[in-house]
């Protein structure tokens, strides 16, 4: 209980800060507008009683559980979803899925709030997507009588030291929660070792590897690269952060020596950076093109600024090697996803940093279809060589490919776990 009255008083104090963030203004990026009240409780009713309610934060959350979405639609037609994100671009990637959700903004970890929420949903189920775990919200979710399910969760090495300082707080946390679909066997035996018990506990295996592409990805990307220059070598430096972007275009201009007319697409992580980044590019002599701006790509043209969001599987298609971002900035990140590219059959770069994906990158790296990079040199080096080598440029991506194919199969085992309530 002391624990509990703490961490309501430390989330009061932070509370300002928070919501500064959340509602700030930023060229570029969505706003919560008139919909504020939402992460209040305020909450409009959704049109279909007893949804099952599913959170995901933000717009990457919301890409890897769109496939379970369709899924469970595919086969209940009638379930009604209620699909919550805290951000606004999530609630924007959110919307790409029309009627097959309603949308709302997740109430803050407040109890008011989140008992306020509960009482206007009325859900029959939480899933909650990777381990985004609010305390007061588990609680008043389970006090609700509500079953709490966690998918394609992962626990970091890291992570499970944290939260072993606080175990107290964390055994409060796991008593709410009746399911923990795991992605990996070292997440579950981590999840077991802060105390979860084994029937809690289950592997399913990553959803992100169930990628499919879009039927007309192909289409759009050959009619993307023609815009981009079909014949000049294009890599892309995907999900780049502060401090990042300094050295990819180092790592481009050392590869422009060799190949002058090598494109770079640059995808900043967040879009209130995409500005700053583009002054970033001009500040270095670099020329750019922002794809918002509907300018035609020359071929004096070196930096394609994607400032755009979810369009991350267009980008990628149309590149032939694909640098992923957060992993060049020692342990501020723990790098990103590299299965989208790998799913394409591009070779994968990425940084030594990659704590929050450990078993996905192990798993390119030992079938040779990724490749750690330690700074922008070796970054260079690496596109250098691959440029110079289209053979081992396909292998290396095959080699990704079939990774991902070979650990296909988590959508159809988390669908069969998740055990879906009849009201």
């Amino acid at each position: 209980m002391i624990l509990k009255q703490l961490y309501s008083l430390l989330l009061y104090l932070a509370a300002p800060a928070l919501l500064l963030k959340l509602y700030r203004t930023q060229p570029g990026k969505p706003t919560v507008g008139k919909r504020w009240p939402e992460h209040f409780g305020w909450t409009p009713p959704p049109k279909a009683d007893h949804p099952v309610w599913i959170h995901a934060v933000s717009v990457g959350e919301t890409l890897a559980v769109t496939p379970l979405i369709k899924q469970l639609k595919a086969t209940h037609p009638t379930l009604p979803i209620l699909l919550t994100t805290t951000t606004p671009t999530g609630a924007e990637q959110a919307a790409k899925l029309g009627e097959l959700v309603e949308h709302r903004y997740m109430p803050l970890d407040f109890s008011w709030a989140v008992k306020r929420f509960l009482q206007i949903v009325r859900p029959r189920a939480l899933y909650i997507m990777e381990t985004e775990l609010w305390p007061n919200t588990l609680a008043a979710t389970h006090d609700a009588g509500i079953p709490i399910t966690v998918m394609n969760a992962r626990l970091s090495e890291r992570s499970c030291q944290r939260y072993a300082k606080v175990q107290s707080l964390f055994t409060q946390l796991a008593r709410h929660i009746t399911r923990v679909l795991c992605q990996h066997q070292d997440d579950a035996a981590r999840f077991a070792r802060l105390g979860l018990r084994p029937e809690q506990l289950c592997v399913t295996g990553s959803i992100k590897f169930d990628i499919t592409p879009a039927v007309d990805l192909p289409e759009q990307a050959a009619s993307l690269r023609q815009q981009l220059g079909r014949k000049r070598p294009i890599w892309i430096a995907a999900s780049t952060h502060r401090g990042e972007d300094e050295q990819v275009l180092q790592a481009h201009q050392t590869l422009m020596a060799q190949y002058p007319e090598a494109l770079l697409i640059l995808v900043p992580r967040h879009p209130e950076r995409f500005h700053p980044v583009f002054e970033q590019c001009q500040s270095q002599g670099f020329t750019v093109v922002r794809r918002t701006s509907r300018q035609p790509v020359a071929a004096t043209t070196q930096v394609y600024l994607a400032d755009t969001m979810g369009e991350m599987m267009l980008l990628l298609a149309s590149s032939d090697v694909a640098f992923i971002g957060g992993s060049l900035i020692g342990d501020r990140v723990g790098g990103h996803n590299l299965l989208e590219p790998a799913a394409l059959a591009r070779p994968v770069l990425t940084g030594p940093s990659y704590f929050n994906f450990t078993d996905i990158t192990q798993q390119l790296i030992a079938a040779e279809g990724a490749a750690i990079v330690a700074n922008s040199e070796h970054l260079a080096q690496q596109l250098i060589a691959l440029f110079a080598q289209p053979v081992l440029q396909a292998q290396m991506g095959q080699a990704a490919l079939a990774v991902v194919q070979r650990n296909q199969g988590a959508l159809s085992r988390t669908l069969a776990a998740l055990d879906l309530p009849d009201n």
